[in-house]
């Protein structure tokens, strides 16, 4: 079963060195990286870029399209009016079945500000305390992920520790 994670950096340039670590424990057969996407938040930007990063393991998992979607809901349906968010109502009932629904549409619109940057991942088979000693010292939250509750309080564990010690 693939994982769908969100990990956001209070850099605009952290998703950018999370991915090169991932694909660094990729090559150790650590975690496979199926697909993923970056959103960069330049400072004094008027909105973030999207970057759709393809062929990480071969095929892309999701297309541009989901992506392009994804991001769209996140930061551009509020300034599309009423006629399309009712539309895009369907839409985000479809994909609630997983991860994307429209509690993490909110908390990925007040996380994602101006300065930051978010990796969005779709992986598999990750040894996650490998991985997340690899990523400790990043300064990144985990925003969202449907690893088991174990592996998610073991990562959240060592992200909260690491955020007090201010590595």
């Amino acid at each position: 079963m693939a994982t769908f994670t969100v990990l956001k950096f209070n850099t605009g340039v952290g998703a950018e060195i999370a991915l090169e670590t991932l694909k660094r424990l990729q090559q150790q057969q650590l975690i496979i990286l199926h697909d993923a996407a970056i959103v960069t938040w330049p400072r004094g930007a008027r909105k973030p870029r999207t970057k759709h990063l393809a062929h990480l393991a071969g095929k892309s998992a999701l297309d541009g399209a989901f992506w392009g979607f994804l991001f769209g809901l996140i930061f551009f349906v509020p300034l599309l009016g009423a006629a399309v968010g009712a539309a895009t109502g369907g839409l985000v009932g479809y994909f609630s079945k997983g991860n994307i629904d429209e509690a993490f549409i909110r908390q990925m619109r007040q996380s994602l500000v101006e300065g930051t940057s978010a990796l969005f991942l779709l992986t598999s088979q990750e040894v996650v305390d490998r991985v997340t000693t690899a990523l400790q010292g990043m300064g990144l939250e985990v925003v969202t992920t449907n690893l088991s509750k174990e592996a998610e309080a073991q990562l959240r564990a060592i992200f909260a520790n690491d955020d007090e010690t201010g590595s």
